[in-house]
């Protein structure tokens, strides 16, 4: 043994993020904002040969690099990490996308397998599928473990519960799909759109968190890396902007039942935070903000809540921990 073992102990806090989404949220953008987050140059790698239309990616802010073939990925890669490092200094590093890269892999392994046999509907058998997982975990592995960097992979929701849906006697019909990635990463976030009066804001969940700082629920608006990575009380902070005067809406004479402020002030004193209750109204109601319910839907999480500890007098506090709601919802 040349390496004393202690000497492994981690010396630096750092993210590892995957963002999924439907097109057009801004996942590409997120990815890009590595290159602003303080943490050394970026190295970008484009499977989807859409990096041209982000400002800086001609190599005047960050690199780059544009993949025509899936197998060029993992030398790219293996070449970030080595010469690319000493070379460029990268100290951080995107993948974007992963679904094109694992999509365009698993064609080529059912085009390879029905020219084998003749057949123009065959499919890749169990051992095979599981030899293309070799490839695709060393792929994730070289750049979210290896690289002991800050990474970002954007990944998109194709058909959202078709892979739990299709399957057959060899199991899943594509066992690594989002969640195969899901296993590399720290926190995976969920971007959507709102539509915020004349504009449009970009809303990042987190929907999968090993952080304590960044518990499932906690919310972003109009996020980049450095607002996720300041939550950990590393990397630059947010700038934060005074929000603009807006003018209060009359009051009702007669509100129709229980207002948002109410839900969410008798949720405190159950100790549940802004998170967890998002996290209800989204199961139960099928809403995506809380600014969506109705009355009926705040009306039927009080009483959920209040069956729930009120008539056993319990608290959140003492049934699991409190959710950490971010500084930017806040300020909000």
């Amino acid at each position: 043994m040349t390496v004393h073992p202690l000497s492994r102990r981690p010396q630096q806090r750092r993210l590892v993020v995957a963002v999924r989404g439907p097109a057009g949220t801004g996942k590409s953008w997120f990815a890009a904002s590595l290159a602003d987050a303080g943490l050394g140059r970026l190295c970008f790698f484009d499977t989807e040969r859409k990096a041209r239309l982000l400002p800086g990616a001609d190599g005047s802010h960050y690199d780059a690099i544009e993949v025509e073939h899936p197998d060029e990925l993992l030398p790219f890669v293996d070449w970030a990490l080595g010469e690319g490092r000493a070379e460029q200094g990268y100290g951080c590093f995107a993948l974007d996308s992963w679904a094109m890269y694992f999509g365009r892999k698993h064609r080529a392994t059912v085009q390879a397998v029905r020219e084998r046999t003749g057949d123009p509907t065959a499919q890749p058998s169990a051992e095979e599928l599981q030899a293309d997982q070799v490839v695709f975990q060393e792929v994730l592995r070289r750049l979210c473990v290896d690289s002991g960097a800050c990474v970002v992979i954007t990944d998109q929701i194709a058909a959202r519960g078709k892979q739990d849906r299709e399957e057959n006697e060899m199991g899943r019909v594509l066992p690594m799909t989002s969640s195969g990635l899901e296993y590399f990463v720290d926190v995976m976030l969920e971007l959507s759109l709102r539509q915020d009066g004349f504009e449009t804001k970009r809303v990042a969940t987190v929907v999968k968190s090993n952080a304590p700082d960044l518990p499932v629920g906690t919310v972003f608006e109009n996020p980049d890396f450095a607002d996720v990575l300041a939550e950990l009380g590393v990397g630059p902070a947010p700038v934060e902007t005074p929000a603009p005067g807006v003018l209060p809406e009359p009051a009702l004479a007669h509100p129709a039942g229980p207002t948002l402020a109410d839900l969410l002030a008798e949720a405190e004193g159950f100790g549940l935070g802004r998170p967890q209750v998002l996290l209800a109204a989204r199961h139960y109601c099928g809403v995506q903000d809380l600014d969506e319910l109705t009355a009926a839907d705040r009306e039927d999480l009080l009483d959920r809540m209040r069956d729930r500890y009120a008539t056993s007098g319990d608290s959140a506090a003492t049934a699991e921990p409190e959710v950490k709601v971010s500084k930017r919802k806040k300020a909000a």
